[in-house]
């Protein structure tokens, strides 16, 4: 018996990337799957590839900051389907990349009404009828809710609270048996989840970068979420899984060794790295050297 036969789960941004990974891999396991998005287009086309796997599934437009949506949206899930087992808060929008100074409120505002308060709001909605069988809501946070690029302030804060909140809402709701749980992935490179599907554009450095020896996939998060969502995580709750190929775990730091790796994994030849590092070292001690790479890259 497939692990969620019977039941019904509902994604939000599931209609395109990591949101349309975990609701296939939760779909082909048995659910019936409703996917809440803002995207129109790629939402029916998100359903139509479920459905030609035999999976049960319907699109429903919602904004997950605006409340009225969200209340109709679970509402019609539970009228359409008749209960409601999983929630997966997975819709979320990034940073702009702008500095602190020249970030706006109204950037702020959207991406925590998005991050933070769409997932509240989600909680908050489904509770009314999963508490009556108990259930799962898989809150899907970031590795920025652990460490930070600059400039990612809006997102990061977000991301944050979420992981604060799916341990207030794991203790919340326990009385009703209902488990909450964080998911925080690393890089995924969700191009062929997309609408259209693309193919990935990432080199042998993106790859290497990571213990694991490769950038994420969508199935990698879809993969661990069907787990968690499922009985055989039943003593799990309150708590925040990371899946990032192990760079959180890494001490990073820049020094020649780095430095000659990247080089190698670029150029494609470990001797290569060796020999552009050989000629570093060379050209910090006799500056004739430094002259005569830095005319040669003129002349490139």
């Amino acid at each position: 018996m497939k692990r969620f036969e019977g039941k019904t789960c509902i994604v939000t941004g599931g209609a395109k990337g990591i949101g349309a990974a975990i609701a296939w891999r939760l779909g082909i396991e048995g659910c019936n799957v409703a996917v809440f998005d803002i995207d129109e287009e790629a939402g029916a086309y998100r359903v139509g590839e479920l459905a030609k796997a035999g999976v049960r599934a319907r699109f429903y437009r919602v904004d997950v900051s605006n409340e009225e949506q969200v209340f109709k949206g679970v509402g019609n899930v539970y009228a359409d389907f008749g209960g409601v087992n999983v929630l997966v808060n997975n819709a979320g929008i990034g940073f702009t990349g702008r500095s602190i100074e020249e970030q706006s409120i109204e950037e702020w505002r959207r991406i925590i009404d998005v991050n933070l308060t769409g997932p509240w709001l989600c909680s908050k909605h489904v509770v009314k009828y999963m508490k009556k069988t108990g259930g799962v809501i898989v809150n899907i946070a970031s590795t920025r809710a652990l460490q930070s690029e600059p400039n990612t302030e809006p997102y990061s804060a977000s991301k944050g609270g979420l992981l604060a909140l799916t341990h207030s809402l794991a203790i919340s709701l326990a009385k009703y048996r209902i488990r909450v749980l964080a998911v925080s992935p690393g890089w995924i490179d969700t191009s062929e989840w997309q609408f259209p599907p693309r193919k990935p554009s990432l080199t042998r450095l993106d790859h290497e970068w990571h213990p694991a020896g490769r950038v994420g996939r969508p199935e990698d998060v879809a993969s661990l979420v069907a787990f968690l969502a499922s009985d055989e995580a039943g003593w799990m709750t309150g708590v925040n899984v990371v899946v990032d190929g192990g760079v959180t775990s890494r001490m990073v730091y820049l020094d020649e060794e780095m430095i000659k790796q990247a080089l190698s994994t670029i150029l494609g030849d470990p001797g290569l790295g060796e020999a552009v590092m050989k000629l570093v070292s060379k050209a910090k001690e006799d500056k004739m050297v430094l002259e005569k790479i830095r005319t040669m890259l003129k002349e490139l």
